[in-house]
Protein backbone atom coordinates (compact mmCIF):
# COMPACT_ATOMS: atom_id res chain seq x y z
CA UNK A 1 0.00 0.00 0.00
CA UNK A 2 2.78 2.42 0.87
CA UNK A 3 4.57 1.49 -2.31
CA UNK A 4 1.47 2.31 -4.35
CA UNK A 5 1.20 5.73 -2.78
CA UNK A 6 4.82 6.52 -3.59
CA UNK A 7 4.27 5.50 -7.21
CA UNK A 8 1.19 7.70 -7.51
CA UNK A 9 3.08 10.64 -5.96
CA UNK A 10 5.91 10.32 -8.44
CA UNK A 11 3.49 10.19 -11.31
CA UNK A 12 1.84 13.34 -10.03
CA UNK A 13 5.16 15.18 -9.88
CA UNK A 14 5.98 14.08 -13.41
CA UNK A 15 2.61 15.31 -14.60
CA UNK A 16 3.20 18.66 -12.92
CA UNK A 17 6.63 18.91 -14.48
CA UNK A 18 5.14 18.17 -17.87
CA UNK A 19 2.46 20.81 -17.44
CA UNK A 20 4.76 23.69 -18.52
CA UNK A 21 7.31 22.95 -21.22
CA UNK A 22 9.62 24.92 -23.50
CA UNK A 23 9.23 23.86 -27.12
CA UNK A 24 12.38 25.58 -28.55
CA UNK A 25 15.29 23.09 -28.69
CA UNK A 26 18.77 23.74 -27.32
CA UNK A 27 21.14 24.79 -30.06
CA UNK A 28 24.13 27.01 -30.94
CA UNK A 29 23.96 30.35 -32.75
CA UNK A 30 26.82 32.05 -34.62
CA UNK A 31 26.58 35.72 -35.47
CA UNK A 32 28.94 38.42 -36.66
CA UNK A 33 30.11 41.25 -34.48
CA UNK A 34 27.75 44.22 -34.69
CA UNK A 35 24.76 42.14 -35.81
CA UNK A 36 21.62 41.15 -33.85
CA UNK A 37 21.19 37.68 -32.35
CA UNK A 38 17.72 36.18 -31.95
CA UNK A 39 17.53 33.75 -29.02
CA UNK A 40 14.23 31.77 -29.17
CA UNK A 41 12.40 30.59 -26.06
CA UNK A 42 8.79 29.51 -26.64
CA UNK A 43 6.78 27.63 -24.05
CA UNK A 44 3.36 26.05 -23.47
CA UNK A 45 1.29 26.00 -20.27
CA UNK A 46 -0.99 23.41 -18.73
CA UNK A 47 -4.44 23.96 -17.13
CA UNK A 48 -2.98 23.39 -13.67
CA UNK A 49 -0.38 26.19 -14.07
CA UNK A 50 -2.20 28.94 -12.23
CA UNK A 51 0.66 30.81 -10.49
CA UNK A 52 2.23 34.13 -11.58
CA UNK A 53 4.42 34.03 -14.68
CA UNK A 54 8.15 34.66 -14.14
CA UNK A 55 10.69 34.69 -17.00
CA UNK A 56 14.41 34.97 -16.38
CA UNK A 57 17.37 35.02 -18.79
CA UNK A 58 20.85 34.32 -17.45
CA UNK A 59 24.29 34.53 -19.08
CA UNK A 60 27.17 32.21 -18.25
CA UNK A 61 30.20 34.06 -19.73
CA UNK A 62 32.87 32.21 -21.68
CA UNK A 63 35.29 33.24 -18.96
CA UNK A 64 34.73 30.58 -16.32
CA UNK A 65 36.01 32.91 -13.61
CA UNK A 66 32.88 35.02 -13.94
CA UNK A 67 29.59 34.06 -12.26
CA UNK A 68 26.24 33.77 -13.98
CA UNK A 69 24.54 37.10 -14.60
CA UNK A 70 20.82 37.92 -14.88
CA UNK A 71 20.45 39.99 -18.07
CA UNK A 72 16.64 40.48 -18.23
CA UNK A 73 13.71 39.57 -16.03
CA UNK A 74 9.90 39.53 -16.27
CA UNK A 75 8.04 39.37 -12.96
CA UNK A 76 4.80 40.87 -11.66
CA UNK A 77 3.86 42.05 -15.16
CA UNK A 78 7.02 44.24 -15.27
CA UNK A 79 10.25 43.99 -17.28
CA UNK A 80 13.65 44.60 -15.66
CA UNK A 81 16.58 44.91 -18.08
CA UNK A 82 19.23 46.82 -16.13
CA UNK A 83 20.81 43.94 -14.22
CA UNK A 84 23.89 43.50 -16.44
CA UNK A 85 25.72 46.76 -17.39
CA UNK A 86 27.49 45.21 -20.43
CA UNK A 87 24.13 44.44 -22.07
CA UNK A 88 22.12 47.41 -20.81
CA UNK A 89 20.03 48.82 -23.64
CA UNK A 90 20.98 45.94 -26.00
CA UNK A 91 18.68 43.13 -24.80
CA UNK A 92 14.91 43.12 -25.37
CA UNK A 93 11.98 40.71 -25.38
CA UNK A 94 10.71 40.14 -28.90
CA UNK A 95 7.03 39.75 -27.90
CA UNK A 96 4.85 42.42 -26.38
CA UNK A 97 2.62 39.73 -24.76
CA UNK A 98 4.85 37.33 -22.86
CA UNK A 99 1.86 35.44 -21.40
CA UNK A 100 1.07 34.17 -24.90
CA UNK A 101 4.04 31.79 -24.67
CA UNK A 102 6.98 33.62 -26.29
CA UNK A 103 9.91 34.55 -24.04
CA UNK A 104 12.42 35.01 -26.90
CA UNK A 105 14.91 37.89 -26.79
CA UNK A 106 17.08 39.91 -29.18
CA UNK A 107 20.66 40.94 -28.37
CA UNK A 108 21.66 43.87 -30.59
CA UNK A 109 25.07 45.24 -31.63
CA UNK A 110 26.87 42.06 -30.66
CA UNK A 111 30.32 42.33 -29.09
CA UNK A 112 32.98 39.72 -28.38
CA UNK A 113 32.16 40.06 -24.67
CA UNK A 114 28.67 38.68 -25.41
CA UNK A 115 30.05 35.20 -26.10
CA UNK A 116 28.69 32.62 -23.65
CA UNK A 117 25.80 30.33 -22.77
CA UNK A 118 22.35 31.92 -22.38
CA UNK A 119 19.69 30.17 -20.27
CA UNK A 120 15.96 30.83 -20.41
CA UNK A 121 13.92 29.96 -17.29
CA UNK A 122 10.11 30.05 -17.25
CA UNK A 123 8.14 29.60 -14.01
CA UNK A 124 4.39 29.38 -13.62
CA UNK A 125 3.56 27.49 -10.48
CA UNK A 126 3.59 24.66 -10.23
CA UNK A 127 5.27 24.34 -13.70
CA UNK A 128 8.96 25.13 -14.37
CA UNK A 129 10.93 24.95 -17.62
CA UNK A 130 14.37 26.00 -18.91
CA UNK A 131 16.59 25.77 -21.99
CA UNK A 132 20.14 26.78 -22.98
CA UNK A 133 21.51 28.48 -26.10
CA UNK A 134 25.21 28.84 -26.86
CA UNK A 135 26.08 32.10 -28.61
CA UNK A 136 29.30 32.62 -30.56
CA UNK A 137 30.20 36.08 -31.81
CA UNK A 138 32.56 36.04 -34.80
CA UNK A 139 34.36 38.85 -36.56
CA UNK A 140 33.89 38.87 -40.30
CA UNK A 141 36.94 39.72 -42.45
CA UNK A 142 37.54 43.41 -43.10
CA UNK A 143 40.31 45.78 -44.14
CA UNK A 144 41.83 43.18 -46.47
CA UNK A 145 45.05 44.32 -48.22
CA UNK A 146 46.75 42.82 -51.28
CA UNK A 147 50.39 43.62 -52.08
CA UNK A 148 53.56 42.31 -53.76
CA UNK A 149 56.49 41.30 -51.55
CA UNK A 150 59.57 41.61 -53.75
CA UNK A 151 60.73 43.15 -57.02
CA UNK A 152 58.34 42.69 -59.96
CA UNK A 153 61.05 41.97 -62.57
CA UNK A 154 61.50 39.20 -65.08
CA UNK A 155 63.45 36.30 -63.61
CA UNK A 156 62.90 37.38 -59.98
CA UNK A 157 61.13 35.53 -57.18
CA UNK A 158 58.41 37.39 -55.26
CA UNK A 159 55.16 36.78 -53.39
CA UNK A 160 51.54 37.93 -53.69
CA UNK A 161 50.02 38.38 -50.24
CA UNK A 162 46.42 38.76 -49.06
CA UNK A 163 46.03 39.92 -45.43
CA UNK A 164 42.77 40.94 -43.70
CA UNK A 165 43.03 43.45 -40.86
CA UNK A 166 40.65 41.40 -38.70
CA UNK A 167 38.56 38.26 -38.95
CA UNK A 168 37.71 35.23 -36.84
CA UNK A 169 39.34 31.93 -37.66
CA UNK A 170 39.11 29.78 -39.66
CA UNK A 171 39.62 31.95 -42.74
CA UNK A 172 39.28 30.77 -46.34
CA UNK A 173 41.20 32.36 -49.24
CA UNK A 174 40.47 32.34 -52.94
CA UNK A 175 42.62 34.04 -55.61
CA UNK A 176 41.36 34.81 -59.07
CA UNK A 177 43.13 36.32 -62.07
CA UNK A 178 40.76 38.83 -63.62
CA UNK A 179 42.73 39.50 -66.86
CA UNK A 180 44.54 37.04 -69.14
CA UNK A 181 43.42 34.14 -66.97
CA UNK A 182 44.17 31.71 -69.80
CA UNK A 183 47.88 32.52 -69.39
CA UNK A 184 47.90 31.68 -65.70
CA UNK A 185 50.94 29.48 -65.04
CA UNK A 186 50.19 25.97 -63.82
CA UNK A 187 52.47 26.47 -60.81
CA UNK A 188 50.04 29.05 -59.38
CA UNK A 189 46.87 26.96 -59.61
CA UNK A 190 47.73 24.92 -56.52
CA UNK A 191 48.31 28.09 -54.46
CA UNK A 192 45.13 29.95 -55.39
CA UNK A 193 43.47 28.81 -52.13
CA UNK A 194 46.13 30.19 -49.76
CA UNK A 195 46.88 33.62 -48.38
CA UNK A 196 50.30 33.76 -50.12
CA UNK A 197 51.15 32.96 -53.74
CA UNK A 198 54.85 32.33 -54.42
CA UNK A 199 56.10 33.35 -57.87
CA UNK A 200 59.45 31.93 -59.00
CA UNK A 201 61.41 32.94 -62.11
CA UNK A 202 58.69 35.42 -63.06
CA UNK A 203 57.71 36.02 -66.68
CA UNK A 204 55.35 38.45 -68.35
CA UNK A 205 52.63 35.75 -68.22
CA UNK A 206 52.16 36.58 -64.55
CA UNK A 207 51.16 40.17 -65.32
CA UNK A 208 47.52 41.09 -64.80
CA UNK A 209 44.87 41.99 -62.23
CA UNK A 210 44.34 39.63 -59.32
CA UNK A 211 41.46 39.50 -56.83
CA UNK A 212 41.64 37.86 -53.40
CA UNK A 213 38.49 36.90 -51.47
CA UNK A 214 38.84 36.03 -47.79
CA UNK A 215 35.83 34.61 -45.90
CA UNK A 216 34.68 32.86 -42.76
CA UNK A 217 31.32 31.59 -41.45
CA UNK A 218 29.86 35.07 -40.97
CA UNK A 219 31.15 37.18 -43.88
CA UNK A 220 33.74 37.91 -46.55
CA UNK A 221 35.96 40.69 -47.87
CA UNK A 222 37.96 41.33 -51.06
CA UNK A 223 41.01 43.17 -52.37
CA UNK A 224 42.41 43.76 -55.87
CA UNK A 225 46.07 43.73 -56.97
CA UNK A 226 47.65 44.90 -60.24
CA UNK A 227 50.84 42.99 -61.12
CA UNK A 228 53.21 44.22 -63.85
CA UNK A 229 56.27 42.07 -64.50
CA UNK A 230 58.86 44.30 -66.23
CA UNK A 231 62.42 43.79 -67.59
CA UNK A 232 65.27 44.23 -65.11
CA UNK A 233 66.28 47.81 -64.52
CA UNK A 234 69.79 49.25 -65.08
CA UNK A 235 71.03 48.67 -61.57
CA UNK A 236 74.57 49.85 -62.32
CA UNK A 237 73.32 53.19 -63.60
CA UNK A 238 70.98 53.52 -60.65
CA UNK A 239 73.79 52.82 -58.17
CA UNK A 240 76.16 55.22 -59.94
CA UNK A 241 73.52 57.93 -59.95
CA UNK A 242 72.90 57.42 -56.28
CA UNK A 243 76.64 57.66 -55.51
CA UNK A 244 77.08 60.83 -57.58
CA UNK A 245 74.07 62.41 -55.96
CA UNK A 246 75.42 61.57 -52.52
CA UNK A 247 78.85 63.06 -53.34
CA UNK A 248 77.31 66.26 -54.67
CA UNK A 249 75.22 66.57 -51.55
CA UNK A 250 78.31 66.11 -49.36
CA UNK A 251 80.23 68.74 -51.36
CA UNK A 252 77.39 71.20 -51.01
CA UNK A 253 77.29 70.60 -47.26
CA UNK A 254 81.07 71.15 -47.01
CA UNK A 255 80.82 74.45 -48.93
CA UNK A 256 78.05 75.66 -46.68
CA UNK A 257 80.04 74.74 -43.55
CA UNK A 258 83.17 76.50 -44.90
CA UNK A 259 81.26 79.70 -45.71
CA UNK A 260 79.62 79.74 -42.31
CA UNK A 261 82.99 79.20 -40.57
CA UNK A 262 84.62 81.97 -42.60
CA UNK A 263 81.84 84.40 -41.83
CA UNK A 264 82.08 83.64 -38.13
CA UNK A 265 85.85 84.29 -38.16
CA UNK A 266 85.33 87.67 -39.87
CA UNK A 267 82.68 88.68 -37.37
CA UNK A 268 84.93 87.62 -34.49
CA UNK A 269 87.87 89.64 -35.89
CA UNK A 270 85.72 92.79 -36.31
CA UNK A 271 84.52 92.49 -32.73
CA UNK A 272 88.10 92.14 -31.39
CA UNK A 273 89.34 95.19 -33.35
CA UNK A 274 86.40 97.24 -32.19
CA UNK A 275 87.08 96.44 -28.54
CA UNK A 276 90.83 97.31 -28.87
CA UNK A 277 90.14 100.94 -29.85
CA UNK A 278 90.54 103.20 -26.82
CA UNK A 279 88.25 106.18 -26.78
CA UNK A 280 90.21 108.07 -24.08
CA UNK A 281 93.43 108.54 -26.17
CA UNK A 282 93.54 112.15 -27.57
CA UNK A 283 94.41 112.70 -31.23
CA UNK A 284 98.02 113.74 -32.06
CA UNK A 285 98.79 117.48 -32.15
CA UNK A 286 99.31 119.22 -35.45
CA UNK A 287 102.93 119.72 -36.37
CA UNK A 288 102.18 123.18 -37.67
CA UNK A 289 100.75 124.29 -34.36
CA UNK A 290 103.81 122.81 -32.58
CA UNK A 291 106.17 124.76 -34.77
CA UNK A 292 104.19 127.93 -34.30
CA UNK A 293 104.14 127.57 -30.57
CA UNK A 294 107.88 127.02 -30.64
CA UNK A 295 108.46 130.15 -32.72
CA UNK A 296 106.10 132.12 -30.54
CA UNK A 297 108.06 131.17 -27.44
CA UNK A 298 111.29 132.24 -29.12
CA UNK A 299 109.70 135.47 -30.22
CA UNK A 300 108.82 136.29 -26.62
CA UNK A 301 112.35 135.53 -25.62
CA UNK A 302 113.74 137.83 -28.32
CA UNK A 303 111.68 140.68 -27.06
CA UNK A 304 113.54 140.64 -23.76
CA UNK A 305 117.07 140.32 -25.16
CA UNK A 306 119.59 143.14 -25.57
CA UNK A 307 121.41 143.99 -28.77
CA UNK A 308 124.67 142.80 -27.31
CA UNK A 309 123.70 139.10 -27.18
CA UNK A 310 121.52 139.10 -30.29
CA UNK A 311 124.16 137.71 -32.52
CA UNK A 312 124.92 134.74 -30.32
CA UNK A 313 121.28 133.88 -29.84
CA UNK A 314 120.57 133.89 -33.55
CA UNK A 315 123.35 131.41 -34.12
CA UNK A 316 122.37 128.98 -31.38
CA UNK A 317 118.61 129.23 -30.90
CA UNK A 318 117.53 129.23 -34.54
CA UNK A 319 119.48 126.11 -35.11
CA UNK A 320 117.18 124.35 -32.58
CA UNK A 321 113.99 124.94 -34.57
CA UNK A 322 112.96 121.55 -36.02
CA UNK A 323 113.33 122.03 -39.75
CA UNK A 324 111.44 118.75 -40.33
CA UNK A 325 108.32 120.16 -38.72
CA UNK A 326 108.45 123.20 -40.98
CA UNK A 327 109.03 121.14 -44.08
CA UNK A 328 106.17 118.65 -43.35
CA UNK A 329 103.66 121.15 -41.99
CA UNK A 330 100.62 121.08 -44.26
CA UNK A 331 99.89 124.27 -46.16
CA UNK A 332 96.46 125.47 -47.02
CA UNK A 333 95.82 125.32 -50.74
CA UNK A 334 94.14 128.73 -50.70
CA UNK A 335 96.29 130.69 -48.24
CA UNK A 336 99.86 131.93 -48.92
CA UNK A 337 102.68 130.58 -46.78
CA UNK A 338 102.92 132.11 -43.35
CA UNK A 339 105.54 134.86 -42.83
CA UNK A 340 107.09 135.56 -39.48
CA UNK A 341 108.54 138.96 -38.39
CA UNK A 342 110.94 139.53 -35.54
CA UNK A 343 111.20 143.12 -34.17
CA UNK A 344 113.70 144.46 -31.68
CA UNK A 345 115.27 147.82 -30.83
CA UNK A 346 118.96 148.75 -30.61
CA UNK A 347 120.29 152.24 -29.92
CA UNK A 348 116.87 153.67 -30.78
CA UNK A 349 116.69 151.95 -34.15
CA UNK A 350 113.93 149.37 -34.86
CA UNK A 351 115.17 146.27 -36.64
CA UNK A 352 112.69 143.89 -38.39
Amino acid sequence: MALLRCFLLLCGVADVARSLSITSPDHMIEKAKGETAYLPCKFTQGPEDQGPLDIEWLLSPADNQKVDQVIILYSGDKIYDDYYPDLKGRVHFTSSDLKAGDASINVTNLQLSDIGTYQCKVKKAPGVGNKKIQLKVLVKPSGTRCYVDGSEEIGNDFKLKCEPKEGSLPLNYEWQKMTNSQKLPTALISEMASSVITVKNATTDYSGTYKCTVSNRVGSDQCVLRLDVVPPSNRAGTIAGAIIGTLLALMLICVIIFCCHKKRREEKYEKEVHHDIREDVPPPKSRTSTARSYIGSNHSSLGSMSPSNMEGYSKTQYNQVPSEDFERAPQSPTLPPAKFKYTYKTDGITVV
